[in-house]
């Protein structure tokens, strides 16, 4: 076994072992050395990472540091009361360099940095680690469903939600040991202060009675070993200390401190330019010291005046790029269109566009952060194994004329929804259980129309704390994108997609395909099927049920009304998945009139059937079912009416012209093993 794979476990023994065996004073200025070097090492790893997940085992450290310290403390206590002060010639050197010839006024110092580690740095970090473990654990919820809303919209998949999960659990983890390991820091810094009285009392003591040793001599012995000591094992605690308020405010941070720090104060040159013009005026208070402020002063000022120089470099160099860009594409534009042939490239619509202001060109831009292009393939395989249809690529524009802030989604060249979203900023949404209000821009959620607020990123984890659902501006488009598609994928079925979803089906199996297309339904009826079941979101991935159930009545059958109405029954449980709650489904159902009607008015003629209804009676059933699902709608989320089979296709669609997203199902289409709870009948009023 390599010793190199148990230094932790040697070093953890040695230290326990320090508190026990004397050690000499040669070993104990090498146990010193190794200590300031693992706190020196401590520090610079809390600079130079990310964020406090880079360094799970801090908390750890904090516990194996402490022990060292007060392993070595309670060692060179020893040698200093039963050496005659001498513990060797780091603590020497400390003391002889702090004390510099003054006892008093060194001692006085030391008492300075103990109070400083102890009530400032150490007792800050402390309750830092608090508040940071009670916001993260408060927040662990609404980071859940956060999760839970992405996944469910498609945006990530399960590996990614997973992955998340175990971040945030990792997270409260690790913020809930930073609770306790504080404690531990405290403890050393008391620790500290009453070894140094017990050296300096005790020293004292023995110096004067057994070792026969004037006062002054023994108060300087025993004040530079004292003095020493306390440093010796103070500057680790200090760098300990300082790490672990640095790690716990590092949870904004995207890069290392040293990085951090550099972009974001050289990011407002402004500021440097009127910091060094503030500093120069204190040249002008009476006895300032010149030359130190002249050049601190100058030196800020140039900074800032050459870094906005360089700013409006860049910026004239954008601009002058882009126009000559502009110049040469105009060129270019000119001479391909000469070839007439080559303007019929432009007569093509797009089945899926989306255009975009300027500022919200980084969230979509693959060049940059942006991951636009991922969410859109991840919920392009989501929603084919939802409702197994692939949808078509979505062809992404730029557009001046719009709103920055603003996009524009397109049908077959046709704007059909749109919306506004702010960068760097989250959308924070009511989930029914916040506990208090927070301060934001209010606005309006473009996929689901319910009431938000903008908020910035500093106020995220509060919303979080109070319950709100927190979603981010690139989410926000993508959920409001797939739910539009979700809405039109019934226009985006094309007859190509047709012909792939077939040779897809003949792999497996070609005898069904070969037998029903085209000789029982045409390519163009079964293409009317599908855009029938997808307008009203039954999933079509089942095509092998599909294509057994047209063969069965397509022969007899030729009204592709009633051929879906088949294919629906023959999909219930697809059915009864998609609409029922557990074991039950609840549902408003149709008085025997009104059923009687609907029949009665069903006509047919060469083009299918139509329905020939009074249009008061028709008046009189819409108003009778809105006024159904106004009763309803606190009891359950989604209205579902329930008819009988010969009667749902024609109800359905009298009432599309109305409520197009009313559900309405057969008796037919629900599984015979769920349980259907009434709690609203639709009565014509007399």
């Amino acid at each position: 076994m390599k010793i190199t794979q148990n230094i932790v476990v040697l070093l953890v023994v040695l230290t326990i072992a320090l508190i026990i065996i004397p050690l000499p004073p040669f070993f104990l200025d090498f146990m010193f050395i190794i200590n300031i070097s693992i706190s020196l090492m401590i520090l610079l790893t809390t600079m130079f990472i990310g964020g406090p997940l880079e360094f799970p085992i801090f908390p750890s450290m904090l516990l194996i540091t402490t022990l060292l310290r007060l392993a070595l403390g309670i060692s060179s206590t020893r040698l200093i009361l039963s050496n005659g002060g001498h513990a060797g010639q780091i603590i020497a050197a400390f003391g002889n360099f702090v004390l510099g010839g003054n006892a008093v006024v060194g001692f006085i110092i030391f008492i300075i940095i103990i109070i400083v580690q102890f009530i400032v740095i150490t007792k800050g970090a402390e309750r830092i680690s608090e508040v940071s473990a009670r916001f993260t654990l408060d927040a662990m919820p609404g980071k859940q469903m956060a999760i839970d809303a992405d996944l469910s919209a498609g945006v990530i998949t399960d590996e990614e939600a997973k992955a998340r999960r175990e971040n945030i659990q990792r997270e409260a983890e690790f913020y809930g040991s930073m609770d306790g390991a504080t404690k531990l820091v405290k403890g050393d810094a008391i620790a500290s202060i009453i070894i140094a009285v017990v050296n300096l009392v005790a020293g004292t003591i023995i110096g004067m009675v057994q070792g026969g040793m004037a006062f002054t001599e023994v108060l300087s012995v025993y004040s530079i070993a004292t003095v020493g000591d306390g440093l010796v094992n103070q500057v680790p605690a200090l760098m300990i200390s300082v790490a672990t308020a640095m790690i716990v405010t590092r949870a904004v941070s995207e890069s290392n401190l040293n990085e951090e720090v550099i972009k974001q104060f050289l990011s407002q040159p402004r500021v440097l330019i009127i910091a060094g013009i503030s500093i120069f005026m204190m040249c002008f208070i009476p006895g300032a010291p010149v030359i130190q402020i002249l050049p601190i002063s100058l030196f800020l000022v140039f900074l800032g005046y050459t870094l906005i120089r360089k700013t409006k470099v860049k910026a004239e160099l954008a601009v002058a790029g882009q126009m000559s860009q502009l110049v040469a594409e105009e060129n270019n534009e000119v001479d391909f269109y000469r070839n007439i042939d080559n303007v019929y490239s432009v007569i093509g619509v797009e089945p899926i566009e989306m255009e975009f202001g300027y500022s919200l060109l980084p969230l979509v831009n693959e060049g940059s952060s942006g991951n636009f292009i991922d969410r859109i393939v991840i919920f392009r395989k989501q929603f084919a194994l939802d409702m197994g249809v692939v949808i078509p690529t979505v062809r992404l524009r730029d557009n001046g004329m719009i709103n920055p802030n603003q996009y524009l989604i397109k049908i077959k060249g046709e704007e059909v929804a749109k919306g506004e979203v702010l960068v760097d900023y989250f959308l924070a949404l009511d989930s029914g259980n916040s506990s208090e209000p927070i301060e934001g821009i209010e606005t309006i959620e473009p996929a689901y129309g319910i009431k938000g607020k903008w908020i910035t990123e500093n106020d995220k984890e509060m919303a979080e704390v109070y319950g709100y659902n927190v979603i981010d501006a690139l989410s926000v488009i993508v959920t409001h994108m797939s739910e539009v598609i979700k809405k039109y994928i019934n226009e985006l079925l094309s007859r190509q997609d047709i012909n792939t979803l077939l040779e897809n089906v003949a792999k497996t199996n070609p005898a069904i395909v070969a037998d029903v297309i085209p000789n029982i339904v045409s390519i163009s009826d079964f293409q009317k099927i599908l855009i029938n079941l997808l307008k009203e979101g039954i999933p079509i991935r089942d095509m092998e049920s599909i294509l057994e159930t047209l063969g069965d009545h397509g022969l007899t059958i030729k009204d592709t009304d009633m051929l879906t109405e088949y294919v629906r029954q023959k999909l219930k449980r697809t059915i009864t998945r998609k609409y029922t709650d557990g074991n039950s489904i609840k549902v408003i159902t149709l008085d025997q009139e009104i059923e009687n009607i609907i029949l009665n008015s069903a006509k047919k003629n060469d083009h299918g059937t139509y329905l020939a209804i009074d249009p008061l009676v028709v008046q009189n059933i819409v108003e009778r079912v809105t006024e159904q699902i106004e009763k309803v709608k606190e009891i359950i989320d989604r209205s579902i009416i329930l008819t009988s089979p010969i009667v749902r296709i024609y109800f359905k669609r009298l009432i599309e012209q109305f409520l197009a997203d009313l559900t309405v199902l057969s008796f037919n289409e629900i599984d015979t093993n769920i349980q259907i709870q009434v709690i609203g009948m639709i009565k014509l009023e007399k």
